[in-house]
């Protein structure tokens, strides 16, 4: 890979830092935090929850923190090129459409790296929640998201109870991310 692709590849994926999360956006919460601020702090949730789960000795086998902060820094990747497309999209554009779009957008976005397999392959673990790190990821993404949402609320934020009744519906991969969500759900403005 040239100096100028990987410059290249450095300028579009900054575009995830400019790019709000248009969920936030479309409930009316200002100042949206962007893709690149959720990838980070799920990267961050990672990071913390793998630690966890592999100290506390109840895994069948430890975490690999390393392929799981790989696949959670890998996780939006594909939004560089399509953005954030809001959930009233899935209504409109199938579950199929949209899988293949992100897979066609990540390979062109990874393909000149050396490890451009090997990312599209970690990025599939998570879209397929296929291994303990792609579903740890999966479940980081979620507990991120709600931890967002619970912080738009404490500012003043509403009309985000959708999110809530998404999560309750959520079937968790670890019982540590269902126990934080409800955890997080207490905390919400007026259940105190």
């Amino acid at each position: 890979m040239s100096q100028n692709q990987l410059i290249s590849l450095f300028l579009e994926v900054t575009t995830l830092k400019y790019l709000p999360r248009t969920g936030w956006l479309l409930r009316g919460v200002p100042d949206a935090e962007s893709i690149a601020d959720h990838s980070f702090h799920t990267a961050f949730v990672v990071l913390a929850l793998a630690d966890v789960l592999n100290a506390s000795g109840t895994l069948p086998s430890p975490l690999d923190t390393g392929k799981a902060l790989a696949i959670a820094v890998l996780h939006d990747l594909p939004e560089a090129r399509l953005t954030d497309l809001p959930g009233p999209t899935k209504h409109l554009i199938p579950r199929e459409v949209k899988a293949e779009a992100e897979v066609k957008a990540l390979a062109a976005l990874t393909s000149a790296l050396p490890s451009a397999v090997r990312f599209q392959a970690l990025w599939r673990e998570f879209e397929d929640e296929s291994t303990p790190e792609g579903k740890l990821v999966r479940d980081a993404d979620k507990v991120e998201m709600m931890i967002q949402c619970l912080r738009y609320e404490l500012s003043g934020s509403r009309g985000l109870d959708d999110f809530w009744a998404s999560m309750d519906r959520q079937d968790w991969h670890y019982p540590l991310c269902g126990d934080l969500y409800a955890r997080l759900k207490g905390m919400r403005p007026g259940n105190g």
